[in-house]
């Protein structure tokens, strides 16, 4: 499900791990908001993760790689597995039989019954892009795009837990997670940054205090350059010291 190009297909089965699968939380960020990647199929009303399955000879680190690939064109970002979703009522056998109908993806009927509309266990993976790098990919029969976090319509079958829980799991490791060095380009307004730690914690900051703590802790250096945008109070832009960042991250200094 995860191909690319030409049209979706799951004639080749038998080639994967049957009764799972796994999901991405796929992370940017772009003009002052925070967004995730989803997918659609053209044929099918609700968007959803984008996922796909493991092939039995693959390790399943390598398939969510994989799948962030194929959807924004991007290799050797940061990828993190966060949880095991289980729940026997995760996925509704009626909404599968009604994506089936639809979509197809090249599977005969038997197949559709003994290897689909099964009870689907699904690996949870969360990534930071950056925005600006990446390239969104799809096949001729869906859409995909990106959807500012606090405007998620509801997605197919237990997606909207998925990405709740990718948020919780991501807050409570923050002070350890290279979230702004990962999602911002090279050169950023503090302002910009603290956007993004405010939108994980699901509250505001203040705006001094998070100044004073960020460059305290000596990661980011002041440039000679100002970020301008009409209508608005020019601010001054910053960049990582990389090896500081990659050392504490490490080292497990907090890094807010």
């Amino acid at each position: 499900m995860d191909e690319p190009t030409g049209k979706v297909t799951l004639a080749n089965a038998e080639e994967y791990c049957p009764g799972i699968s796994l999901d991405c939380v796929i992370f940017g960020f772009h003009e002052g908001s925070l967004k995730v990647l989803l997918n659609k199929f053209t044929t099918y009303s609700k968007w959803m993760l984008p996922g796909g399955f493991i092939y039995k000879e693959e390790d399943v680190d390598d398939a969510a790689a994989r799948t962030l690939v194929s959807r924004t064109g991007l290799a050797n970002v940061y990828l993190r597995q966060f949880y095991l979703f289980g729940d026997v009522k995760r996925t509704s056998i009626t909404e599968n039989e009604d994506l089936m109908v639809r979509q197809g993806f090249g599977l005969e009927e038997k197949h559709i019954s003994e290897w689909f509309l099964q009870r689907f266990f699904s690996i949870g993976y969360y990534a930071f892009v950056e925005y600006g790098k990446a390239t969104l990919q799809s096949n001729i029969d869906e859409n995909v795009t990106w959807f500012d976090l606090n405007d998620i319509p509801p997605l197919y079958a237990d997606h909207n837990c998925i990405i709740e829980k990718a948020i919780s799991n991501i807050r409570s490791q923050l002070n350890s997670i290279p979230i702004g060095y990962e999602l911002l380009p090279e050169k950023f307004t503090l302002t910009q940054l603290r956007i993004i730690y405010e939108t994980i914690l699901g509250e505001k900051l203040d705006r001094r205090n998070f100044q004073r703590k960020i460059l305290s802790a000596g990661l980011v250096c002041k440039l000679d350059e100002v970020y301008k945008k009409w209508g608005q109070k020019s601010s001054a832009l910053y960049s990582f010291d990389k090896q500081k960042y990659k050392d504490a991250i490490k080292n497990g200094i907090p890094v807010f």
